[in-house]
């Protein structure tokens, strides 16, 4: 293990008046910092850390590209290339299959069913088995609400409107309509726009409409459809490199944890106050704001289910994470049931 100074060093340290010791790490996040919500949230992390440490850990928060390319960050941050990122849990599937399950569950949990999962019950402790063999330590540190379900320049009346569509969806979300006949790809956040502006993609999702209006969806499709059933909650996280988080004490293990924490309060007060407008605006922009059809919906959840069990007999840490998050969605369930009010 490595001590806090040692760490310390490896990511640059500043020394003031040879008694006080301040340590200063590079974070690169997947996004640029001034997408709406999602890319100040290092920064305000950032902040918390400094403001609960007294100033002993100073976290300068780079934005996507700065360090290595925004899919590369998890890599960068396994091998000790840069300290610390920023990311959408789902981005790493390709190495980390849980990934997929808790950056993105079709017809899965609602942000406050998925916060009391990941904190209260077992589900970080699942996760972090699939991040130790790469000597990374995650905290989950931003939770989103509900995605719109997408941006479309075509009417959805069926599932067979997937069969060859392209389309920007990440996720299990992408798998389960590469399984309905989609030509699926996972285009980065800076490229979305151009790609639907210029015909690559016919149709894309991001994000929630306030994080959707902020890119300009508005102004190259014609329609766009609720609920996000891919992603009705989701998590972007800080990573940590092991090395680095060994040599922080138990305390500012602890701060660090804290900090996410109270991000999350912060961005899902945020993220609820805005989504109102948003819709607003982009109605006003002349796009039709509109639901799936009932049956569609009826008919992805069964694809979905599908592409769910199929990745769950790929990964037994998928799979335990999967049985883990469905007996807690149906333990907690009851709680809501007996709240609900009627309309």
């Amino acid at each position: 293990m490595k001590s806090a100074f040692a760490a310390a060093l490896m990511a640059g340290v500043t020394l003031t008046g040879g008694l006080a010791q301040a340590a200063s790490f590079d974070l690169q996040s997947v996004f640029g910092l001034n997408v709406p919500s999602i890319g100040p949230s290092p920064q305000l992390w950032a902040e918390r850390v400094k403001l609960m440490t007294n100033g002993e850990i100073d976290i300068k928060v780079h934005g996507a590209g700065d360090f290595v390319p925004p899919f590369e960050v998890f890599g960068a941050v396994s091998s000790g290339a840069i300290p610390m990122g920023f990311d959408w849990i789902g981005y790493w599937a390709s190495t980390i299959p849980v990934a997929n399950l808790v950056g993105s569950m079709p017809f899965g949990p609602s942000p406050d069913v998925s916060l009391g999962w990941m904190f209260e019950g077992g589900g970080l402790e699942i996760i972090q088995k699939a991040y130790d063999p790469h000597g990374v330590q995650i905290i989950p540190c931003h939770l989103v609400v509900g995605e719109a379900g997408g941006w479309f320049n075509k009417e959805i009346t069926s599932v067979e409107d997937f069969k060859g569509l392209n389309m920007r969806i990440a996720g299990l979300g992408g798998k389960t309509l590469a399984k309905l006949g989609a030509n699926t790809q996972l285009v980065p956040v800076g490229e979305i726009y151009v790609s639907l502006e210029t015909g690559r993609i016919d149709a894309t999702e991001f994000s929630a409409p306030q994080l959707d209006l902020g890119l300009g969806f508005q102004k190259v499709a014609k329609t766009y459809y609720f609920p996000g059933w891919h992603q009705p909650s989701s998590w972007d996280s800080i990573i940590i490199n092991k090395d680095v988080w060994n040599g922080f004490t138990p305390e500012q293990q602890k701060i660090m944890i804290e900090a996410c924490k109270a991000n999350i309060a912060y961005n899902l007060g945020n993220q609820i106050h805005a989504q109102a407008d948003a819709i607003a605006k982009i109605r006003e922009a002349g796009v039709t704001v509109k639901r799936f059809p009932d049956q569609v919906l009826v008919d992805l959840k069964t694809a979905a289910t599908e592409v769910l069990n199929e990745e769950a007999a790929k990964d037994p840490i998928f799979k335990e994470a999967l049985d883990s998050l469905n007996a807690y969605v149906a333990r907690v369930g009851e709680w809501n049931d007996l709240q609900a009010l009627p309309r």
